[in-house]
């Protein structure tokens, strides 16, 4: 199995430059991709893909939702996508501690499940970064309920999992969360924009009407068909 982790990135490439030698220093052989826009500081991360290798990919600026939208079919896709069959995500303010967290995650997701860690935050309550098997990409053609902008894709990402009976968090996979919140990292311009009341209510809102107008139920139905049939 192969899989990689898909990571949006605006006005940080020092939390790049952080999370790629956290790549070195726990041997992780997952394929590490970031997302950035075409109006940021491409070259500084584009000068960071030349020293640690992992893969850079630029488009119009947008919210993560529709970045991973953008990217996680194309990376599951076998034409003209890479074939992986794990796409990760995680925020560029996420960092794996445990030796082999990749390989974890990989076997843990499958084709048709969605694994996540401890992140020392929310830990099991939420999938804050999670491993989401290509197969569930490919049927449903999103990476979460398009709409959504930046909050609440945890909900239908453990949702699609629980349906699936395929929903795994590994508690002693630390993949830490270094968010304001918990004192790891300063409030930011791009943390107060992101968690503003407005972005609360429109993807609050959006979550609600996926969750209970028939979309998630159609959803999930489409799901274990697709996987039953595979």
């Amino acid at each position: 199995m192969t899989m990689c982790v898909l990571v949006p990135s605006r006005g940080r490439p020092s939390n790049i430059a952080r999370l790629a030698q956290a790549w070195i220093d726990t041997k992780a052989t997952a394929h590490l991709v970031v997302c950035v826009d075409s109006d940021d500081v491409v070259t500084e991360y584009a000068d960071l893909s030349v020293d640690y290798g992992f893969e850079l990919v630029v488009g119009e600026p947008s919210r993560i939702g529709p970045i991973l939208n953008r990217w996680a079919p194309f990376y599951a896709d076998p034409w003209p996508g890479k074939n992986f069959d794990v796409i990760g995500f995680m925020g560029d303010d996420h960092l794996p501690r445990t030796e082999g967290w990749d390989l974890a995650m990989e076997n843990a997701a499958g084709r048709w499940g969605v694994a996540y860690g401890n992140d020392l935050l929310q830990g099991a309550n939420l999938a804050t970064a999670v491993f989401i098997g290509a197969g569930i990409v490919d049927t449903l053609g999103y990476y979460v309920p398009p709409g959504l902008k930046h909050l609440y894709f945890e909900s239908p990402w453990m949702a699609w999992g629980r349906a699936l009976g395929s929903l795994t968090y590994l508690d002693d996979v630390v993949i830490e969360h270094l968010h304001y919140i918990n004192g790891k990292a300063e409030q930011d311009d791009l943390y107060r924009e992101v968690n503003a009341d407005s972005m609360y209510a429109h993807d609050g809102a959006r979550w609600a009407e996926y969750a209970n107008g028939g979309e998630l139920a159609e959803d999930c139905a489409r799901l274990i068909a697709a996987r039953d049939a595979s």
